[in-house]
């Protein structure tokens, strides 16, 4: 693909391999979607048609990467081989954006899981030299994502305090989920609004949206498997109005429903950053 990889734009699409022939069978590039963001551990090693079919989705949409198990917060050494692979990957699809979890994810073997990071001074120092290694071998500016957590560790900080830091010290972006902004707020008993205000939303460079599952009222999971709730619509439209109309992806990994119900939800999204740049001037 020639020329610099471009940075994504507009309201995107979680790609899912159930979605990948309805989007095919389209006659061109559904006006709706912006853009694409897929996992990369799901694409990298496929080949056949698979690999056609996500060339043929990249001729009609700027793909953006979103990580699932680099692990930034855990105890054993980054995988440099597979962070070469994957700028390899990044490279060859034109993928400006990438980013991963705040969170960590294995231990001699992946533990399937986005786990919490203790709010400590010492995670800090930890997570940040990761991220720096990170962006050094993609030579990107990577963008982390604030989790959905069900139990708290011991630290010092808060949520957001801790995002901060982490984000500050590693020089990189912060990719600002909303609905776990919610969630959080509901398991944790904080305020959704509180915790919105104070995340480091000047490194924004993306969002997130997507459905739950309410097991208790103080009891929330973060399921991607539920269309969106008012709630997190709400909070969508306030960060908007805090750090302007940034790229956001529609989440859905379960109980996928046909693509125009997502079509539906993907234009809500729309309307949202449309008000927020008629607010905006």
């Amino acid at each position: 693909m020639a020329g610099p990889p471009a940075a994504v734009q507009g309201a995107g699409l979680g790609l899912r391999r159930a979605l990948v022939a309805p989007l095919l069978e389209a006659p061109d590039a559904i006006p709706a979607i912006g853009f694409l963001e897929l996992a990369p551990e799901n694409w990298m090693q496929i080949g056949g048609r698979l690999a056609k079919e996500l060339r043929a989705l990249a001729e009609r949409y700027p793909l953006s990467a979103h990580g699932l198990s680099l692990s930034l917060g855990g105890p054993l050494p980054l995988d440099d081989a597979f962070l070469r692979q994957l700028k390899r990957f990044l490279d060859t699809h034109g993928i400006a954006d990438y980013s991963e979890h705040l969170s960590w994810c294995s231990d001699e073997g992946q533990l399937y899981e986005l786990l919490p990071i203790p709010f400590t001074e010492d995670a800090i120092e930890h997570v940040a030299g990761r991220i720096r290694h990170v962006q050094d071998v993609l030579e990107r500016r990577i963008a982390v994502e604030n989790v959905s957590t069900y139990a708290r560790l011991d630290g010092e900080l808060d949520e957001a305090a801790f995002t901060r830091a982490v984000v500050e010290r590693a020089d990189c972006l912060l990719l600002l989920d909303v609905n776990n902004v919610h969630v959080n707020s509901v398991n944790h008993g904080g305020d959704a609004r509180r915790l919105l205000h104070g995340l480091p939303l000047d490194r924004v460079r993306s969002l997130h949206v997507a459905g739950h599952q309410a097991e208790a009222p103080d009891l929330l999971i973060d399921t991607h498997g539920a269309p969106v709730a008012d709630a997190v619509w709400a909070l969508l439209a306030e960060a908007y109005a805090q750090c302007g109309r940034k790229p956001t992806t529609l989440e859905r990994d379960f109980n996928l429903p046909p693509l125009p119900a997502l079509l539906a939800e993907l234009e809500q999204v729309r309307r949202l950053q449309a008000d927020a740049a008629t607010a905006h001037g």
